[in-house]
């Protein structure tokens, strides 16, 4: 391996303080049996309300390789991954959650990965331990309707942990939008990408804060982000419905003419009424999500502030852009990936 690889971590944490200690001691473990890579951590507080901000500030005080961001209001973990992103530096960045379920000894797995000239390695959950069969269920059943109907290809069972080559970094954050869905949002980029299967450990600290609102909100912000089959079904629908509507009132006539008489059915009536009444709300309710999200992209509002840090570069110039990394030349430092190699040869 070369010497001066660069390599950054971002993990977003929200109440966890009782796996504070133990997410440290593991960082220090990969960082001391990976000494020809330059670590960064960013530890991004999404405003956590217990002693985790002063847990990690006292942890990161006299250890200048780790960086700490509090946001000023709960954003969600895509937010706070984002956020971590636009101050990381360095040729690659990888995010995980803070609860250890993701084995941070997998990163330099990922590494190498990289090292190969993937640009995305997702690290995929191949099986999960400590999780109802009814909730694994829900899981698969929601990637699976995210790769037929949307149109991103995301790992079969999803992937919260993965690590980025710094030009995707740089388009990531340059065409993410108002309301980020961070797998479908990285994944749509089209760079190559290759999947590393790993065991998601049970959590042993704390409690999940993957809430039923949390999942319902990840659930529309994927589907109204990525798929316009909503919209194309409530089209089909709308048009289903009012040739049964003519069918149905040319039956009446029909029948009114043949008999002479009223058609009795009040209740079928009021039945119609309702059933279309609700599939007309519903319209409407999938019509606003699109709306919201439009109207919150066009406000072009910050998705977070930072309220307070330690060991953050305000002043950190920009990174090189496409081009010039791929510019080697005299004086440069050589490439570290095979890809570059080759490009260079």
């Amino acid at each position: 391996m070369k010497q001066g690889l660069k390599v950054r971590v971002v993990i977003p944490v929200y109440n966890e303080e009782t796996g504070i200690p133990a997410l440290f001691e593991r960082l220090r473990g990969v960082t001391a049996s990976n000494t020809d890579v330059s670590f960064e951590f960013i530890l991004v507080d999404d405003h956590s309300s217990d002693a985790t901000p002063e847990l990690m500030k006292r942890a990161c005080a006299d250890a200048p390789e780790y960086t700490y961001l509090r946001l000023s209001s709960n954003c969600g973990s895509h937010v706070a991954i984002l956020a971590g992103l636009e101050h990381a530096r360095g040729d690659c960045a990888a995010f995980l959650a803070a609860d250890l379920q993701d084995p941070p000894e997998l990163i330099p797995r990922l590494i190498e990965s990289w090292r190969e000239g993937n640009h995305v390695i997702w690290a995929v959950r191949a099986e999960r331990e400590g999780i109802h069969w009814i909730e694994r269920v829900f899981a698969e059943t929601y990637y699976w309707l995210l790769r037929r109907v949307g149109m991103v290809k995301m790992p079969p069972r999803g992937s919260d942990f993965a690590l980025l080559d710094r030009k995707v970094i740089d388009a990531l954050l340059a065409s993410v939008g108002a309301n980020p869905s961070l797998g479908g949002d990285i994944a749509r980029l089209g760079f190559r990408e290759t999947h590393i299967p790993y065991v998601k450990k049970a959590r042993m600290h704390g409690k999940s804060k993957w809430t039923i609102e949390r999942k319902l909100r990840a659930f529309a912000d994927a589907f109204v982000s990525f798929s316009y089959v909503p919209l194309r079904f409530m089209s089909y629908l709308g048009m289903a419905c009012s040739v049964l509507g003519f069918l149905y009132a040319a039956f009446i006539i029909i029948m009114r003419l043949a008999a002479a008489q009223p058609i009795a059915g009040w209740a079928s009536i009021m039945m119609a009424v309702l059933v279309l009444g609700g599939v007309q709300m519903t319209m409407l309710g999938v019509l606003g999500e699109y709306l919201w999200r439009t109207l919150e992209a066009a406000r072009r509002r910050p998705r977070y502030f930072i309220e307070d840090s330690l060991h953050l570069d305000q002043d950190c110039p920009p990174q090189r852009t496409e081009q010039q990394a791929g510019n080697v030349g005299v004086g440069a430092p050589a490439p570290t990936r095979r890809e570059d190699r080759e490009a260079v040869n």
